[in-house]
């Protein structure tokens, strides 16, 4: 547009003024001029467009104002007036002005956006003034004419900075109105927005300039929305040069480019329409910290609230998701906090994260690890429907991460939910349900090794579970439902916390008894004992050793310390008053002036450990008065989520077992009373948890509660004489526990139960048999002459040595016969087996309650248990008894001789034959006989109750074919190294029985064992050879873990040494010394092989035992190497050199005689139905196929399939163990036969039935215990038959008991 030539003034070019105002020259003073011009504004002001006039007649006025004097005047209330009337001037001229220089107009325009800086003080007399002028600007668009000016955005850059910098809080809605009329206008109408005029927008929106003026964050933010249509384009642009082209000099602003997107986006999504797939393109970077600064920029935008962004933008969402897999730490960790907003926002988006959460959560980085937890704890926390059961899950697999600080996030997070939703029931029960599983998790955690994840599930259990700070009632509320809510594992582990807790008491208190002695070197001994032992209960032992120390220092010293802490302790303290103590203790201990004091949070956590914060006699009264309610059904146990019967049950369960660790605390008549209406309930597990509570606290029931002792006293009799066996032996050792006359009450039990005996009705035996074992082993001297009666002429003549009912009378007659099984359920067992397995269980508590052997009778029992193992637990051999309940009954035999191994007495006369028999259990046939046989050797090891030498039976594990029951064997035997190691350490006088506790000691045992292995019968075979390696190597492994004190070598001398003895089993047989030295040749290749340090001096002499060895003279010397060069390859490389064809022919494949098993995963077997293997072969098949053996392999067998498939090679059928169905006659395959077995002579008899084969077994009583012998290779076994006399079980006892 062209600006017309300058308007001619009227008359002779004298300026008129309106009326009344007189010239306004530079001669007049301020205020004459601000009075003039005041009555100018106010003519401009009521002229319109229409007045043409009148603008003809002040054109000359109008060129006047735009002066130089006038614009540059240094009187700001002149410059004001004039901006004033320049304005109307514009209004009035409007569209056409009346200066036509460009440079004038670029000067008036700069001249009026001075001006409007005066719109900032909004108290000024002026301001109204200013707002006319702004007003009239924003109306008449009168910056719109600068659009023609070559320089009109620097006229737009300073309108823009102005206003920007003006704006603030105390201006009105019409103020902010005008000015955003006026700067749209420019933006709207131009041509386009400059990078330069666009800064002075953008730069409002930095945080930082954000922060400084709300106001005009808030301009700009209305102004970007109001011009989003015509800025878009410009603000792509910007965005192009910086992110994609890499200018970053194009704007100030380039490097707050990520923060003005984020603002940009939050205004209107619409402005970054062409920007977001340029954001893309920098998530590919390969700049990790710009990669970053991107997945910064975009966890905000798609985490904000209402964003739609990755809805609408699903590549870059996705894109954006594979940060998540970022190589580059910070964003996989930035990534992963984002996430928690997501959740909290967009919970449609969670489907998207989980997988990317689940790979995340096993990140290699544990902060990444940690902030998974958290993201997902905090969505959780916000609304449990936030997160899916798949997000909690991997919560709960890192309640077992391999480091501290990702396990105690998971467990603390994990219990803030369950307080939140199953405590507090926030979001009411469909929630509480969802995480239901919380509650047994964190305590199963009790179970891992860690001192710390101990301490935590302590203080959980304390805090979020049943929280210590609630009302008694509410609080046993809580606990009483939530016992009755756990699965067994989680009982067992809160059973274990409170005997922990419990145990941990005893040390202090016996600590604080050893302060009340005189000072002395062995009670300084003792002190240290138990201060090292309650260190180990504490978190980082070794600091914890050493505040123990300063603690017990405190102690000796601060008298009333020591009163605090006994009273903390004592078994009658409440809740209330052990917070108190705590309280004045940890204020003893307080140091002002030190911020941290580690010593007080060590004692602090001894503290919280000891301390009763749960249980009192006031909480026990509130446990019996609930277990009432259920039992009189007015509780609220349905509400609650449990029957009333599990409520009773779980609740008589939860106070047997306080009753072990708070005795004192039941000590009342209303507690008794109740316990009393247990007793006396149909459910026997109740009966029998009320009697064990009366056992673990009545001990002042006889001298204080005289009612309820005469009302208790014939319900025990009863109990002992009828009751289920649990309940009868509950009911002996309560009486035995709790009266002070108990040899009469025993004997009012004891009599009419031996008169009553009657092997005729063995289902009536059982509850006897248990009765009086307790009897006997609880009074032994009262009792000794009865029993031994007992014991010759009814339990082993009558009970044990005849088989009166018929189980079998032919072995697998038909498909699915059940005692075909090795195993069957307990209520499967008939009522003469149960009798005779508690039978067995009474001889052994009978000469456990002697402790002497002076009668013999321990020899005549061990030897009867050895026949018992020898025969296969028939000791009749009449075949009257089924495979499962001879599984049993060797079962009983070999916990039997383990037990009496217990009493120093009688394993002094245990014989290597009847350790070796025991021993063998642990391979026997039947997997759940090992399994049982296991647990129970590893447990009284653990005790530190069974002799080193029963360490090595676990090294025969390794021949066990179950890949999982082998990781429990050499899990048991780390702990009980473990065990014993510790043991040693904490104890100075344990020096002196080295010996008996070195787990490096148990080698000599393991040797002679394995050599008198039955399978060990071909001393230079390799198989057998690769069997005896594998056996050394499961134990060796273990104790070679450390070479601490040079124990490589130690083991090694101690093997050379047995290689320089006899086997003091057999000392003249040459073929038994020769397969011993052929073990210690194998242990030494093993030693060897595994440790480089092994050939060292020995740091001492080891000792080897004369029960098992006999030392030879002096001048003896056996330095013959047993093992060729070839075997020592084929033992270290496991190839054999490859053998002649016809060298192959016929060759045995395995041992001879070893029971084979198929290590291949059985199909639908059944777990408990075991079958035998042995019974379904035709005497063709057993005599064709002597010595050829089925290839196993094994490919991860299962702990139930313990029979697994056997393969034939007719057409690859498969003959499942679990049923009757004989496995097909093909040649190579031999019959599985057991460990253990000594000679028979047997006759092959041809059945009806169809090759059903029957063997009759004799058994060498005297002098049994001798482990399986083999025929010669290539000579089948003689096989007769053999008629039993009928009176042959009579005399058999009398063979036993003399």
């Amino acid at each position: 547009m062209e600006f017309p030539p300058q308007q001619k003034p009227a008359g002779d070019g004298k300026i008129v003024y309106p009326p009344g105002v007189k010239e306004i020259t530079d001669k007049i003073s301020n205020d004459e001029m601000v009075k003039r011009l005041k009555m100018v504004v106010k003519t401009y002001m009521d002229m319109d467009q229409d007045s043409e006039e009148e603008k003809q007649q002040y054109l000359d006025l109008a060129l006047h104002l735009a002066s130089e004097f006038f614009l540059r005047n240094p009187n700001k209330d002149v410059r004001l007036l004039v901006a004033c009337c320049l304005a109307d001037i514009f209004r009035i001229y409007a569209p056409e002005a009346p200066y036509t220089s460009h440079d004038k107009l670029k000067d008036i325009f700069l001249f009026i956006t001075r001006q409007l800086k005066g719109l900032e003080d909004t108290k000024s007399p002026q301001f109204n003034r200013y707002f006319y002028l702004l007003e009239n600007l924003a109306w008449v668009k009168s910056y719109n004419i600068c659009f023609e000016l070559e320089d009109c955005n620097e006229i737009f850059i300073q309108l823009f900075k102005t206003l920007f910098s003006v704006i603030n809080n105390s201006h009105n809605q019409k103020v902010q109105m005008h000015m955003m009329d006026l700067m749209s206008s420019i933006i709207t109408e131009g041509d386009g927005v400059t990078q330069e005029l666009l800064d002075t927008i953008l730069i409002n929106l930095i945080p930082a300039h954000k922060n400084l003026n709300k106001q005009a964050y808030d301009l700009a933010k209305t102004l970007l929305k109001r011009t989003v249509q015509t800025i878009e384009t410009c603000i792509a642009n910007f965005f192009n040069q910086v992110l994609v082209m890499g200018k970053s000099s194009v704007s100030d602003l380039s490097e707050h480019v990520f923060d003005l997107i984020q603002e940009l986006f939050a205004i209107d999504p619409l402005l970054l329409t062409s920007v977001m797939p340029q954001l893309e393109f920098k998530l590919k970077s390969n700049d990790g910290e710009e990669r970053l600064a991107v997945v910064r920029l975009l966890a905000k935008l798609f985490g904000a609230k209402d964003s739609e962004l990755a809805t609408q933008n699903r590549p870059l969402w996705q894109c954006f998701l594979g940060r998540f897999n970022d190589i580059h730490v910070p964003v996989r960790l930035e990534c992963v906090k984002f996430a928690s907003h997501c959740l909290m926002n967009h919970p449609d988006l969670a489907k998207d994260l989980t997988e990317y959460l689940k790979v995340r959560s096993h990140d290699p980085e544990e902060a990444i690890r940690h902030d998974v937890i958290v993201t997902i704890i905090n969505a959780g926390k916000k609304d449990l429907n936030l997160v899916n059961d798949q997000l909690l899950g991997f919560v709960r697999e890192r309640t077992l991460d391999k480091r501290w600080r990702v396990r105690k996030e998971a467990m603390m997070g994990l219990a803030q939910l369950y307080k939140k939703y199953c405590l507090h029931h926030e979001a009411g029960k469909e929630s509480a349900q969802k995480i239901t599983w919380i509650k047994d998790k964190l305590l199963h955690i009790y179970y891992q090794n860690s001192i710390d994840d101990k301490l935590l599930v302590e203080k959980i259990f304390a805090q979020y579970m049943v929280p210590h700070s609630l009302d008694t009632e509410e609080k046993m509320k809580c606990l009483y439902y939530l016992y009755a809510c756990l699965d067994t594992n989680a009982v067992k582990a809160l059973n274990e916390m409170w005997k922990c807790q419990n145990m941990l008491r005893g040390l202090v208190r016996e600590l604080l008894d050893l302060h009340k002695l005189p000072p002395c070197e062995a009670n300084n001994t003792g002190m240290f004992g138990k201060l090292m032992t309650i260190s180990k209960n504490l978190p980082d032992a070794g600091k914890a050793q050493d505040f123990m120390k300063r603690f017990n220092q405190v102690l000796g010293e601060d008298e009333k310390l020591r009163i605090q802490l006994d009273t903390l302790i004592s078994p009658t303290c409440s809740c209330k008053q052990a917070e108190i103590c705590v309280r004045e203790i940890t204020r003893k201990l307080t140091f002002p002036k030190q911020p941290t004091n580690p010593f007080l949070e060590m004692v602090k956590f001894l503290l919280e450990r000891i301390a009763p914060v749960h249980i009192d006699s006031e909480a026990i009264s509130a446990l019996v008065k609930l277990l009432n309610k259920s039992i009189e059904g007015t509780a609220d146990d349905d509400e609650e989520g449990v029957t009333p019967d599990t409520a009773i049950r779980s609740g008589l369960e939860l106070l047997k077992v306080l009753s072990f660790t708070h005795p004192t605390a039941f000590h009342s008549a209303e507690t008794y009373e109740s316990l009393l209406q247990c007793l006396k309930m149909e459910d026997d597990k109740v009966a029998e948890a009320a009697i064990q509570i009366f056992r673990n606290t009545g001990q002042k029931i006889e001298t204080e509660l005289q009612q309820i002792r005469s009302t208790l006293i014939p319900v025990l009799h009863q109990k002992a004489k009828r009751g289920t066996p649990h309940q009868a032996k509950q009911a002996v050792h309560c009486i035995h526990a709790i009266f002070n006359n108990k040899e009469v009450q025993l004997a009012q039990i004891f009599e009419p139960l031996s008169r009553s005996l009657n092997a005729d009705v063995p289902e009536q035996l059982i509850t006897p048999l248990v009765s009086l074992g307790h009897i006997s082993m609880l009074a032994p001297d009262q009792f000794a002459s009865p029993m031994k009666s007992i014991v010759a002429n009814f339990i082993v003549k009558d009970l044990l040595m005849n088989d009166r009912a018929v189980t079998v009378n032919l072995c697998l007659q038909s498909t699915g016969n059940k005692n075909g099984k090795l195993w069957s359920l307990d209520d499967e067992v008939s009522p003469e087996v149960l009798a005779k397995v508690q039978a067995i269980k009474l001889l052994v508590r009978w000469l456990l309650g002697m402790k002497n052997n002076q009668s013999k009778s321990a020899n005549s029992t061990l030897r009867l248990l050895s026949a018992m193992l020898v025969s296969e637990g028939d000791l009749t051999e009449q075949k009257k008894i089924s495979k499962s309940d001879m599984s049993r009954l060797r079962l009983a035999a070999g916990g039997a001789i383990m037990k009496l191994a217990q009493e120093p007495c009688y394993h002094d006369i245990i014989t290597p034959e009847q350790f070796q028999l025991c021993g063998l259990v642990i391979n026997d046939e039947c997997y759940q006989v090992r399994q049982i046989f296991a647990q129970k050797l590893h447990l009284a090891l653990a005790k530190l109750m069974l002799p080193l030498e029963y360490l090595a039976v676990f090294a025969l594990c390794a021949k066990d074919p179950v890949k999982e029951r082998r990781a429990h064997a050499r899990q048991c035997l780390l702990k009980n190294i473990t065990v014993r190691r510790e043991y040693i350490k904490q104890n100075p006088l344990a020096q002196e029985k080295l010996v008996s506790l070195l787990p490096e000691y148990v080698v000599p045992f393991m040797i002679h064992l394995l050599a008198h292995d039955p399978d060990f019968t071909k001393p230079q075979e390799y198989d057998q050879l690769k069997d005896i390696k594998e056996c050394l190597w499961f134990m060796l492994e273990v104790l070679m873990t450390k070479n601490e004190n040079n124990s490589h070598a130690f083991l090694r001398k101690m093997v050379e040494n047995i290689k320089q003895s006899k086997d003091a089993q057999c000392p003249d047989d040459v073929k038994a010394t020769e397969k011993l030295y052929i073990v210690c040749d194998v242990a030494l290749f093993v030693i060897a092989n595994k440790s480089t340090a092994c050939h060292l001096e020995s740091p001492k002499d080891p000792v080897i035992p004369s029960k098992f060895y006999l030392i030879q003279d002096k001048d003896f010397k056996n330095d013959k190497d047993y093992l060729s060069a070839e075997m020592r390859q084929m033992l270290l490389t496991g190839k054999p050199k490859p053998s002649p064809v016809l060298g192959a022919v016929n060759k045995p494949l395995t041992v001879p005689g070893r029971r084979v098993f198929i290590k291949t995963p059985t199909v639908g077997s059944d777990p408990a139905s075991n079958a035998s293997t042995n019974s379904q072969n035709s005497p063709q098949t057993l005599i064709k196929n002597s010595n050829a053996v089925t290839e196993s392999t094994e490919a991860g067998a299962r702990e139930n399939n313990e029979n697994p498939v056997i393969k034939n090679d007719d057409g690859g059928k498969k003959a499942e163990a679990g049923q009757n169905t004989a496995p097909t006659a093909t040649p190579g395959a031999t019959v599985p036969k057991r460990r253990g077995r000594p000679p028979k002579s047997a006759s092959v008899a041809a059945s009806p039935a169809g090759a059903v084969e029957k063997e009759v077994v004799v058994v060498a009583v005297a002098g049994a215990g001798r482990g399986r012998k083999r025929p010669s290779e290539g000579v089948p076994e003689a096989k007769v038959s053999k008629q039993q006399p009928k009176d042959d079980g009579g005399k058999r006892a009398i063979a036993l008991q003399r």
